[in-house]
């Protein structure tokens, strides 16, 4: 958020904080939901980049079209392991995937 906007809210009365600091989450739980943002990006960005559609993966991976979707809209049922999984079976190297997860 610009500068200017962030005064104007501020003088109207808003308090101006961070998604960690609203939902009052440690540091451990804002790294584990920047995590899996991360792989979420990663997974949508080498699908896209392999021109695969999700069913695709979806029958390279062994799981339904609807799970990779889940995936790619970050739902909490969806694994991290399942995640990193289908990531490795798109080709990505552990490398890869750290780097992703690092940000």
């Amino acid at each position: 958020m610009d500068r200017k906007k962030k005064a104007r809210l501020e003088a109207d009365g808003w308090k101006v904080s961070t998604v960690a600091e609203f939902l009052n989450l440690t540091p451990e739980e804002e790294a584990l939901v920047e995590t899996r943002l991360a792989l979420t990006r990663k997974l949508r960005q080498v699908r896209e980049a392999k021109g695969l559609t999700q069913a695709q993966v979806a029958k390279l991976v062994g799981s339904s079209q609807s799970r990779i979707a889940k995936m790619e809209a970050t739902d909490w049922t969806v694994s991290l392991d399942m995640m990193i999984r289908t990531l490795f079976r798109l080709g990505q190297t552990p490398k890869q995937v750290g780097r992703a997860m690092a940000g």
